[in-house]
């Protein structure tokens, strides 16, 4: 038996929620019109400020395999793997992203992590995001613009239950909230085949 799941949404489906153990899943996949996502993922690709930062690992220093930046409320610094991130402040574009994102999420986010992936070798390992800053049970609100890439959810302790994954798609809405998590780790993963560039934002809120 495969340890996998697949889910395949069909256009008509305006909003998908999960029946999965330990998390609160919802996902608007056509949340962004195509021709807005078109114009927004063009905008941040050139005005966001990207970074490439670093990681340690066994002893020596490497590019982690995507572009960065994090953009929010003055003060409000957030820090994963030992990288520290100060904000940048908001733009019109993220701002209006934030927006519409609040109207649904029916919150207040103050900050947002953007990630680059550039090409099929770019991806994010697994982790769940669960800094103390972010506190217990954080509510985030995961936007793509651009290719399509699989994403991967695993639960951190049930070793039985099966793998979750499906695509992200252009203009898509991915809430995570609960304790999701607490309870699952969830990838982007790296990947052969010919895909294009897919810019994520994930809002989030730092106490």
């Amino acid at each position: 038996m495969s340890n996998q799941l697949s889910l395949d949404f069909s256009k008509s489906i305006e909003l998908q929620q999960f029946s999965i153990p330990d998390a609160e899943l919802i996902l608007y996949p056509f949340c962004f019109p195509k021709q807005e996502s078109d114009v927004i993922f063009q905008t941040l690709l050139t005005e966001v400020e990207w970074r490439q930062d670093k990681i340690k690992l066994y002893g020596k220093e490497t590019n982690i395999p995507r572009l960065t930046a994090w953009y929010g409320d003055l003060g409000r610094s957030y820090t994963y793997s030992n990288i520290t991130m100060n904000p940048i402040p908001w733009t019109p574009v993220l701002f209006s992203i934030k927006n519409r994102v609040e109207e649904i999420v029916k919150i207040s986010f103050n900050s947002v992590l953007i990630n680059l992936y550039r090409y099929g070798k770019d991806g994010v390992a697994w982790h769940s995001d669960d800094e103390p800053e972010l506190g217990k049970n954080p509510i985030i609100a995961s936007v793509s613009f651009g290719g399509e890439r699989k994403f991967q959810l695993r639960h951190r302790f049930n070793k039985a239950l099966e793998k979750v994954a499906f695509n992200l798609t252009h203009g898509s809405l991915l809430i995570m909230k609960g304790k999701t998590q607490e309870y699952w780790q969830h990838q982007i993963p790296k990947t052969a085949k010919p895909v294009m560039a897919r810019i994520n934002l994930t809002f989030r809120t730092i106490k």
